[in-house]
């Protein structure tokens, strides 16, 4: 009796931890939980991320509500949601599943390359988002990646003028009217396209810190974050990046 109650004592705070964005990524497998409608596809996918040595399928599901009931249960790293589920569907799913796991990441399957789809999942707070056609061994690369933290749905974006123009949108409502606009999930918070707007325009970290009322070190934990996010080196090739891609103003003669 007693064992088994330290085993469930165990378990419940390893599922507290999860909840909590512990590094998953220090030990074990990538834990993961497809939800699909489709059967034959949910076995598929499992067949084929069981041959890897790293990957653990936690459970699945077959419409949203399932879904939220079994990742609730499991707490995985990772969930594949198919946007195409019935009511709620793959977006509504994911919305629900990041306020109650913000550290888990969802990648959302599509069968096709639809600009709203990718606009609405960024909004989710998707961290990737593939086609169903995908190759397995480029979907289990991506599983990982996404395990580790990344956001690879930024690439998409950058890739598609017109979305990001909409994200840019989002963010600068999110600056101007707060908690009164809707919110939107973005690899960039508004004050840190705030800060990339005010570099582009030429000024220093001090300047910066000065323009907005707060402190230089401040200013270096954004830029920091900023780095991070856009996966680049310095400072100049965020504000290069950012600009080539519409995300930020481009600096006025």
């Amino acid at each position: 009796m007693v064992n088994t109650q330290l085993a469930g004592t165990d378990a419940k705070a390893l599922q507290d931890e999860r909840r909590k964005g512990g590094d998953r990524r220090a030990t074990g497998k990538a834990r993961v939980v497809i939800v699909d409608g489709h059967t034959l596809f949910r076995r598929g996918v499992r067949n084929i991320l069981e041959l890897e040595s790293d990957i653990e399928v936690v459970g699945e599901a077959g419409t949203g509500r399932e879904a939220l009931s079994v990742v609730e249960e499991t707490t995985p790293d990772v969930v594949l949601m198919d946007l195409g589920l019935p009511p709620p569907n793959g977006i509504e799913t994911t919305q629900r599943l990041k306020r109650e796991l913000p550290h888990t990441g969802v990648i959302v399957l599509a069968s096709n390359d639809d600009e709203d789809q990718l606009f609405e999942a960024i909004k989710a707070g998707a961290a990737a988002y593939v086609l169903k056609d995908i190759d397995p061994t480029d979907l289990i690369a991506i599983i990982r990646r996404v395990r580790a933290g990344e956001y690879l749905i930024n690439d998409k974006v950058f890739a598609k003028p017109a979305v990001a123009s909409r994200v840019l949108k989002e963010f600068r409502e999110l600056a101007v009217y707060g908690s009164e606009a809707a919110p939107i999930f973005a690899p960039l918070s508004p004050r840190e396209v705030e800060i990339l707007d005010n570099i582009a325009q030429g000024m220093t970290n001090k300047q910066v810190a000065y323009a907005l009322t707060i402190s230089e070190q401040t200013v270096k934990n954004h830029m920091s974050s900023i780095l991070r996010k856009l996966s680049v080196n310095d400072r100049t090739q965020a504000v290069v990046y950012a600009m080539r891609q519409g995300w930020i103003k481009i600096p006025e003669d």
